[in-house]
């Protein structure tokens, strides 16, 4: 599938750039935000992209080789925004942007298990390079009540202490290795009614597991602290979140900047997708974009 980027001329708007500004994409993915920052403003804005994922920024790379040259792109996670701008010699930017979902490529094709829809090892890591903590580790080796509190307070899900249980349970007589395996064990974890509900029942738990996995929650506390520092006055934060967790965290901290007069939030409420979003890009649904300008 076609990683599509989920708000795309929203986000950018609202971002509210110009020639001579600086863009911080903490997120590239498949550049599809940068790719139209480039195509308003050229080169007169310049353009940094940071990504954990290796193919993101060859993919990035490959894609702007043919485009301008004010652009940088590096391999890092969004959270050391204040160690890649200062190597490239730039101490503030104008916009910065976080899009906290994770690609279809990522999802379809990594073949790291973040998708309970393929039978792939259960990694979930979005690096390639090896880490030390991935999701096999977390459900073969750590305690039936940390996989529990992971599960309920990552993605709210109300049978974390079940599915916990069933983990602990399966383990005991084999290695749990594969998504498949660990499908299987939610499947027999959580009640009929919830195997047969609208959202597929393991998706809380493959969300959790993901966000341990990666450090997601403190990366986006770090990186929003440390973008807003490096943020010019009169420039603007603009982060997509796609659940309750993340989105929680983002409006806590637009809260904060708020109440100290720092800033100043540019829409009352979330934009979320159109309906024409929602229904070419079903993957979109969830999604809820809040912007706020420093003062």
């Amino acid at each position: 599938m076609i990683h599509r980027a989920v708000l795309l001329h929203e986000s950018i708007d609202n971002l509210n750039l110009s020639a001579g500004k600086t863009y911080f994409d903490g997120t590239l993915g498949a550049a599809g935000h940068a790719q139209e920052i480039f195509a308003k403003f050229g080169d007169a804005v310049t353009i940094v992209g940071t990504d954990r994922n290796e193919n993101a920024i060859r993919h990035a790379e490959d894609v702007f080789s043919k485009l301008g040259k004010n652009h940088y792109f590096i391999l890092s996670d969004y959270r050391n925004i204040d160690v890649v701008l200062a190597k490239l010699g730039i101490k503030k930017v104008d916009a910065i942007l976080l899009d906290l979902g994770i690609s279809s490529d990522e999802l379809d094709t990594s073949g790291r298990g973040f998708s309970f829809k393929n039978d792939e090892p259960l990694l979930m890591t979005f690096s390639e390079a090896e880490q030390t903590v991935n999701a096999r580790v977390i459900v073969n080796d750590w305690k039936e009540e940390t996989i529990a509190d992971i599960l309920y307070g990552y993605s709210d899900e109300r049978y974390a202490r079940r599915i916990a249980k069933a983990i602990v349970e399966a383990r005991k007589t084999r290695e749990i290795e594969t998504t498949n395996d660990l499908v299987e064990i939610i499947k027999n974890a959580v009640p009929a009614m919830y195997r047969r509900g609208k959202t597929h029942f393991a998706t809380k738990t493959f969300q959790a597991l993901r966000i341990a996995v990666n450090d997601e929650i403190t990366a986006l506390k770090e990186g929003m602290t440390k973008g807003w520092k490096l943020l010019n006055a009169g420039g603007r934060m603009a982060i997509i979140s796609f659940h309750s967790v993340e989105d929680r965290e983002v409006k806590n901290f637009f809260r904060d900047r708020s109440k100290e007069k720092a800033g100043k939030p540019i829409n009352k409420k979330p934009i979320t997708p159109t309906e024409k979003e929602m229904r070419e890009n079903p993957r979109s649904r969830s999604a809820k974009l809040r912007v706020m300008e420093k003062i």
